[in-house]
This record gives C-alpha cells, sequence and structure tokens, in this order.
C-alpha cells in the first residue's frame, strides 16, 4: 500500500509542472486587446546609448505604436464598407506581387547569363548609339606640370612631343620630379575634370586651349604645363562607348531578365494547362 501512496505522489508532483500555465511574456504597454511585449523592443536601442537617450528611444518607439494601433482600430470602425474593402482587395493584390516577385527573382538568377561578352556590347552600342548624347565636352588629352628651373626641361619638352614608346618610358622614370601629369591620352575625359586637372583652362578660354591636334606649354608663376590635345568631342555627340560600357551591360542583362520572365510566365501557364490545374470555362 505503501507503494501505491508513493507512486501516486510522484504522479502528482509531475503533474503539477506538467499543467502549470506557462510563463507569459512580459507585456510593456496594452492598446486594446493589442499587447507590445518586451521581446519586440530588445533590440531596439543600439549599444551604448545613455540612460536619458535609451529612455528617449523606448518613448518614442511606444507612443508611436500605440498612435499607429489607436488609428488602426478606429478605422476598422469608421471607414465605410465600400472604402474597406477597397483597401483589403489592395492588401490582397500587394501580397500577390510581392510574392510572385521574389518567386520569379528566385527562378531568373538560378537560370539568368550574366557574362556579356565585348562583342555583345558593342553590337549594342552600334545599334543605339545615337540615343547616347554627351551632356558636355570631352576631351583626350595629356599633360605635364613641372618647375620651370628643371635641369632637363627640354629634353623632357622633346620627349613629351614625340611620345614614342620609349619617351613615354623616359617620361614615367622622371615622373617623381613632376607636380601633376597624365599621359593615358587614348581616353576621353569630361571637360569638368580637365578644368580640375589644369586650373588655367576654364570655360572662358576654353575655345583657345581646348582643340584638336594643338600642342601648346603654359607658364605660370613657378611652373611650366606643357599640353598635347589629341581631340576634343563637342556636347551632345554620341557618347563614346569607354562611358557606356558599364550602363550598356546592365542594359544587357536587364533585357535578358525581363525575356526569361516572360518565358518563365508562359512556361507556368502551359504547364498548368497541360495538367489541367488551369482551365477556361467558355
Amino acid at each position: 500500500m505503501r507503494f501505491f501512496q508513493i507512486i501516486l505522489l510522484i504522479v502528482l508532483t509531475t503533474s503539477c509542472d506538467y499543467f502549470r500555465k506557462p510563463k507569459e511574456p512580459l507585456a510593456v504597454a496594452r492598446v486594446g486587446d493589442d499587447f507590445l511585449y518586451q521581446k519586440d523592443i530588445q533590440n531596439l536601442v543600439p549599444k551604448g546609448t545613455s540612460k536619458l537617450d535609451s529612455i528617449a528611444i523606448v518613448e518614442t518607439y511606444l507612443d508611436r505604436w500605440a498612435t499607429q494601433k489607436l488609428l488602426f482600430n478606429g478605422a476598422e470602425i469608421n471607414l465605410s464598407q465600400e472604402k474597406t474593402e477597397e483597401y483589403e482587395a489592395l492588401i490582397n493584390q500587394y501580397k500577390i506581387d510581392l510574392y510572385t516577385k521574389g518567386y520569379l527573382e528566385q527562378l531568373v538568377f538560378k537560370k539568368i547569363d550574366t557574362i556579356v561578352t565585348e562583342d555583345q556590347i558593342k553590337e549594342y552600342y552600334e545599334k543605339n548609339k545615337q540615343f547616347f548624347k554627351n551632356p558636355t565636352e570631352l576631351v583626350k588629352l595629356r599633360y605635364i606640370n613641372l618647375v620651370k628651373e628643371n635641369p632637363k626641361f627640354e629634353n623632357i619638352k622633346a620627349k613629351f612631343t614625340s611620345f614614342a614608346a620609349k619617351d613615354i618610358n623616359y617620361l614615367e622614370d622622371l615622373s617623381i620630379q613632376f607636380k601633376s601629369y597624365a599621359f593615358n591620352d587614348s581616353i576621353w575625359v569630361d571637360i569638368n575634370q580637365v578644368f580640375q586637372k589644369i586650373p588655367f583652362i576654364n570655360l572662358e578660354n576654353k575655345e583657345k586651349y581646348l582643340v584638336d591636334g594643338i600642342n601648346y606649354q603654359y607658364p605660370d608663376s613657378t611652373t611650366v604645363w606643357l599640353v598635347k590635345v589629341n581631340k576634343v568631342l563637342p556636347k551632345d555627340s554620341a557618347t563614346p562607348l569607354q562611358f557606356l560600357r558599364p550602363t550598356i551591360k546592365q542594359v544587357i542583362i536587364n533585357n535578358r531578365k525581363l525575356e526569361l520572365i516572360k518565358t518563365i510566365e508562359k512556361e507556368i501557364t502551359n504547364d498548368a494547362i497541360k495538367n489541367k490545374k488551369y482551365e477556361v470555362y467558355k
């Protein structure tokens, strides 16, 4: 008999834990039947925030939460049925659009070909370059700025004018002596960059100093500028491929995405028709 009493006591003791109501999360605010719990705001305040600032952040959040809840509850009561149905339709459509977009992006990510060759970029550019107009003048040029007293000035000037491969190497070896320089005259540079790099050239005198093929030197108070302008591209001319290559690559990829989305949507619809998941009743 004693044995059965012990067993019953053990069962009753463990049953107390089993049937005990689970500990509820700690609420910090309530609006009607809606509660805001401590866990909802535990990451609200950044680490290192002072006590006063922490209190202010939490209070602002609580007030905002309460205001939204109160307004929402008021809207549910006071908005007309017609307006409520309109909003519910918008919510449902937004949910459909959001899920659809996410699913399509996932499918496209798995299938899209993001490799764009140089030939594809050039082909797109040639077909569409009339639509790309550069907003400012573009310039191809080279320059050196060096002190007037440089003992190798005449030799540097001759090498700068000739600019054969060995001359470029010679100038690059001496570049530590230059105050500034740019040797890559095969790329287009925006004229505003020219104004920044070569300060004696500006909007008022650009027609004098930026002319196709011009080669000159310009002395200022302590230095001399050597400048060779290869070519100037007028404003509103077709933008060179150099500036458009990244943009065109992205356009090509985006066009592929659009085509792939159309294909996916068509395949899904056709499969549904084939499997009798989609029917149109006549």
